[in-house]
Order: structure tokens, then sequence, then C-alpha cells
């Protein structure tokens, strides 16, 4: 608080709160945020870890590093006339959508420098709740708040000067929007493994992004690998356990030792495994041209495309699609994608860590990918 307070009177400002986030020299000097940065704070019963995301359109790929560990959205919109709603407004609604996030905070600040009419709340909540049924939330997943975020006003609590508002305050809103979010455990096992350890064939490590697993399970298998194994142990932080759940980072023994790099395979119950596939269908936001020699990085493995065909190409500030054939960075494109070698790829919508990809053109980042 300090060290932003002495930057502040640095550059003859009041004090400026969103230093503390913005830390960098570039950052204040220029007044917008270039890279992520958490802040993590505490209410009621749950812990929030809030992920500063940078605006403009040159620093997409940094906004799309956060929020794709997003779990609720938080969308910041001026309420003056002269900054407002605009292009990159409406393309990072869409990309929070794509990336899985179904949960929307939209908060109208500087609502101080309205005169906390009510008024410009409506115009830019009319605004964009079109392009947001537009683009797939649902209305009722969907909250807004008049804010003053210099002054205070309904962030903790409620906010006097603008009585016309009988909604919660910011932070409740999150509060409520938390409750609807979880990782899914449905019994359908889903372990992405990183590696084996210590040089041993017979422990791998991974992470649990679905479903749980016991000492003793059988009928487990390694997708793409084809491997059935049974866990003889399990060990989590370092102690041995019983079993574990979905979110938690696993060290799995296995029965028997496992022969080629198991990076980028899942462990799977036998009964329900995810299809190991050479083709995909998905949904890409692009960041850069599609030309040369294309790649996918995936839970981890670096796959070659021999092939992607386009279906149809979207408008990302829009939500409409568009006829034009020649694909344009910040658009979205539905397209086929062959690979070179066989993933053990879900829909997005079934498994999220399974389901999502970044696509690279050379070396250069080209886009991140769903899939459908």
């Amino acid at each position: 608080m300090k060290e932003a307070e002495h930057y502040s009177k640095k550059l003859h400002k009041q004090f400026e709160p969103a230093f503390i986030l913005d830390s960098f020299s570039e950052e204040r000097e220029g007044g917008m945020t270039y890279d992520t940065t958490r802040g993590e704070i505490k209410y009621k019963d749950i812990a929030f870890a809030l992920i500063d995301v940078p605006g403009h359109e040159e620093l997409i790929k940094n906004m799309i590093s956060g929020a794709s560990y997003g779990e609720i959205a938080l969308l910041l919109v001026s309420a003056k006339k002269s900054e407002g709603i605009n292009d990159q407004t409406k393309r990072h609604l869409f990309i929070a959508k794509m990336m899985g996030i179904d949960y929307l905070v939209v908060a109208v600040n500087k609502m101080d420098t309205v005169g906390y009419l009510r008024e410009p709340f409506e115009s830019i909540k009319e605004e964009l709740m079109d392009f947001i049924t537009k683009i797939g939330f649902d209305r009722s997943n969907v909250s807004f708040v008049p804010v003053s975020a210099y002054i205070g006003d309904n962030l903790v609590k409620r906010s006097g000067n603008m009585r016309w508002y009988r909604g919660r305050h910011l932070l409740e809103l999150l509060y409520e929007n938390s409750k609807h979010k979880g990782a899914k455990d449905d019994g359908a096992l889903r372990i992405t493994l990183q590696g084996l350890l210590n040089d041993r064939k017979d422990l791998v490590a991974g992470r649990i992004v679905r479903g749980h697993i016991k000492v003793g399970e059988k009928g487990t298998c390694i997708v793409p690998l084809n491997v059935n194994v049974s866990v003889k142990g399990i060990i989590v932080k370092g102690k041995r356990v019983k079993s574990a759940r979905v979110g938690e980072s696993v060290a799995l023994e296995l029965d028997k030792e496992v022969n080629k790099d198991p990076r980028g395979a899942i462990i799977c119950g036998e009964s329900y495994c995810p299809i190991a596939r050479a083709r995909i269908n998905a949904r890409i936001f692009v960041t850069g041209r599609l030309n040369g020699r294309l790649s996918i990085r995936f839970n981890g493995m670096e796959v070659e495309c021999s092939s992607i065909k386009m279906a149809s190409q979207i408008d990302t500030t829009t939500g409409e699609p568009i006829g034009n054939k020649r694909v344009k960075a910040l658009n979205a494109i539905d397209a086929e994608l062959e690979l070179v070698k066989k993933i053990p790829a879900e829909s997005f919508a079934e498994t999220r860590e399974l389901g999502r990809f970044v696509l690279y053109s050379g070396k250069e980042f080209a886009g991140i990918g769903i899939v459908k």
C-alpha cells in the first residue's frame, strides 16, 4: 500500500489503488495492465483468487492465459460514455464463454463520474445483455452491479449513493456465484499424467481432473498407451493415502511398469474411457496466421497437425457467423483438425482439461481451441 502510494505521488496523481496490482512501471505510467496478477481475498467461508488480466487487444494472449483458470468472470465496464463498451469488451466475453465460464458478474464502474445516475447503468446493461445471451450465457447466470471502485460504492457494502439499485454488492454476488461451481466428481475417472517419478517405471505422477481413485482399484487403463493397470499405492503431498479425489495431484504406484513416456496420457476407469483420436472438431479463437507448420499443445504434449479444414468463421464482437473464407486474427473458427497421432481428447463440455489445447504456427502462438 505504501509503495503504491509513493508511486502515485511520483506521477503527480492521487492515490491510485490499481498500482497495488499493476506493479510494473510501464503499467503505471502507461495506464494499462500488461500482465496477469493474482490477488487473494477471503469472504465468509470462500477464498477467492482474483486474476487481473489485461484488456488491450495486443495482449490477448495474456488475457487468455488468465481466463483459462477462471470459474467466474468479472467484467469491468466504465460508465463514462467516452470509455464504455468497445469491441474488446465483447471479445473478452466471447473468450470467457468459450473457455467454459458460465457465471458472469458485470461491474459498471466509475458511477461517481456520471453523478450516480441510473440511466448510464441501464443503457450499458441493455446493450451488453443482447450480446451476452447471443454467445451462450444463460440470463439467470448474469448479474449487473453499479460500482465506484475508487470511492468504494457497492464493493463490500451497499452504497447510499445509488438507492435505486436494489441488488447485492459486488462481493456478495461473487460469493453467490461461487456456490454453483465445482469440479466434476461423477465417478468417471480422469487422471492427466505428467510423467514418471524417480526413474521408476511403476510410479507415475498426475492430477485427478474428474472422479476419484482408491488403492487396489482394478480395471484401470492408460489411454492412448493401451495399458491396463491396478493401483498398489497412492501418495498425496508426500503421504501415503487410501484414496484421492478430484483436484488432487497424486503419485500412483502401479502393479506393472509403463515402458513408454506417459506424459499427456490419461488414467481412467476401464468401463468409461475417452477415445484416443487423430481427428477432432474444434472451435478456435485465432490470434495469429494459420500457415506453415501447425501443431497443438495438449496436456503437456506437442502434436503436429497434418491438416486443418475450416467449416465457419465467427465475428467475436457480434457473435455472428461471417462468410469470409480468409481467417482473420481475433475471430473464431469452427474447424476439423487432423493430427499425426492420436490423443485422448473429449469434448470441452464433458471434461475441460481434456477438451482444450493451444494452437501454434511454427513457434508462434496462433490461438486457443476447445474440442466440440
